[in-house]
């Protein structure tokens, strides 16, 4: 007689996930609403439209929350961890809704949890320069708020972030040249885990030896491990000066190159930023009344931001002029006013695209970083190949630290364009492998690019992560979807 078939093992852990249904998600709010307060739940269509699509991004799913809950606490997120656990239901963190991959988009709905509510600054500790905050604190209003004490917290993402998205994401913005990211300013975190465990990563000194390294683990983790309710952020002192001045190239490679020359010279710029000669002629025709006082040369343009003493400023911009001599001319600010107006040109970029972008299109913005020595031959790529789609397409970035974006703006009801914007982005995404670069320099992965995560780190470093998660989060509630798949 023959052996009989060989039954395959199934693993428990690839199995479908198992969430609740719509009506037993309605139930959690219910019990949600018991515990925060009525008023601190939501089931409005349009509530539940804004915390489920972002214009920012076509990293979106077609699926809302059940409901948006506003929690004020930790001890209010405990509870809702605790009553979201217990029913299977997924939790969506929710900050200011920036966010460019799909961070907080809800492909199997559940609760949406919006920090709105948590917009604390807990403590100042200014003689130990670190700040206390809850994940609903905008950065922006953060540093007004401690100005007066010299310090500030030197990450520069979108002007409406918050604390929590800026830790889950790991985002960074113009400063990061010199700065690095927020990983490099964190020093503690309270976070909830699945089951509405509160846990402290560490506690406040600047270093530490004791144990495990899990503040790190939990930013850049986009709320899939636990959800942050308080951070503890080192301060950097404000500059005594600053100044800005910018400079034309001939060419987007010219320009990339002139980057690449500058950072290798070891001269510590705060910010290194490019701008296409799209969004140059962008700022001309559509900029804010103050940005439009100035006529900009529709070229490729870098954007140089000094910061220290105004003797070291004055040192390092004429530095500057001699790099980059016979290339192009330097136009340095010459009044504060002019300074302001000339970084708002950099910083008013996304928001322009935004406002200008046509009826029925969307927007895919996206970003990759390279080693500095490769830039100036991926930007050159990417800008040719998105440049010949026929759509509107624009690169810009932070190139003081290897980190540029592409933006493109098509019809989504056109299947060929679309599947050409995609061809586009993937070919940039494997660009920056080859180059042994990153698919995500700031925006981190969310629904956009797990795919590309996987052919960056590999099935061995994503199965590690996914034994983490499962580790801390059993059920897979904490905002499944993101990152990597079950």
């Amino acid at each position: 007689m023959g052996a009989g078939p060989t039954l395959k093992r199934i693993d428990p852990n690839l199995m479908a996930l198992a969430y609740a249904i719509h009506s037993q998600m309605l139930q959690a709010a219910d019990q949600i609403a018991r515990a925060i307060g009525q008023d601190n739940v939501s089931y409005d269509t349009d509530v539940l439209e804004h915390h489920g699509h972002s214009d920012w991004s076509t990293s979106n799913s077609p699926v809302r929350a059940a409901a948006v809950v506003y929690p004020r606490t930790t001890a209010d997120v405990s509870a809702i961890a605790r009553i979201c656990n217990a029913l299977s239901v997924p939790m969506v963190p929710f900050g200011a809704g920036s966010s460019v991959e799909g961070n907080f988009s809800q492909p199997h709905s559940g609760i949406c949890i919006d920090f709105s509510h948590m917009d604390q600054i807990i403590a100042f500790h200014p003689d130990d320069m670190d700040v206390v905050v809850q994940p609903g604190v905008n950065w922006v209003d953060l540093n007004r708020h401690i100005a007066h004490a010299g310090l500030f917290a030197p990450l520069d993402p979108s002007p409406t972030a918050t604390i929590g998205g800026m830790v889950s994401t790991n985002c960074s913005g113009t400063n990061a040249m010199r700065y690095g990211t927020m990983k490099d300013w964190v020093l503690n975190l309270t976070v909830v885990l699945a089951d509405g465990t509160v846990i402290k990563t560490r506690r406040r000194p600047r270093k530490t030896s004791a144990g495990y390294n899990l503040t790190s683990l939990f930013v850049g983790a986009e709320g899939t491990l636990g959800i942050v309710t308080e951070a503890t952020l080192k301060l950097a002192p404000i500059p005594q000066d600053t100044s800005v001045a910018v400079v034309a190239f001939g060419s987007i490679r010219d320009a990339a190159a002139a980057a690449s020359e500058l950072i290798r010279s070891g001269i510590q710029l705060a910010a290194l930023e490019l701008m296409d000669d799209v969004q140059m002629r962008i700022l001309n025709e559509h900029g804010s009344e103050a940005v439009r006082r100035r006529k900009w040369e529709e070229k490729p343009t870098l954007f140089v931001k000094f910061s220290g003493t105004t003797d070291g400023i004055k040192s390092d911009a004429a530095r500057v002029g001699e790099i980059i001599r016979g290339s192009a001319q330097l136009h340095f600010a010459k009044s504060k006013q002019e300074e302001q107006d000339l970084w708002a040109a950099r910083k008013e970029a996304l928001f322009t695209m935004v406002n200008i972008r046509p009826r029925g299109t969307e927007i895919w913005s996206t970003d990759v970083a390279v080693p500095v020595s490769r830039l100036a031959e991926i930007i050159d790529l990417s800008k040719r190949e998105c440049g010949q789609l026929g759509i509107f397409a624009s690169v810009i970035g932070h190139v003081g630290d290897g980190n540029f974006h592409v933006a493109m703006m098509y019809d989504p009801r056109d299947e060929e364009q679309k599947r050409a914007v995609a061809r586009c982005v993937h070919n940039m995404m494997s660009r920056a492998l080859e180059m042994e670069g990153t698919v995500s320099g700031e925006h981190a992965i969310g629904i956009g690019k797990k795919d590309c995560l996987v052919d960056e780190l590999g099935q061995d470093t994503i199965g590690l992560m996914r034994t983490v998660k499962r580790a801390v989060d059993p059920k897979w509630v904490m905002n499944p979807g993101k990152v990597f798949d079950r």
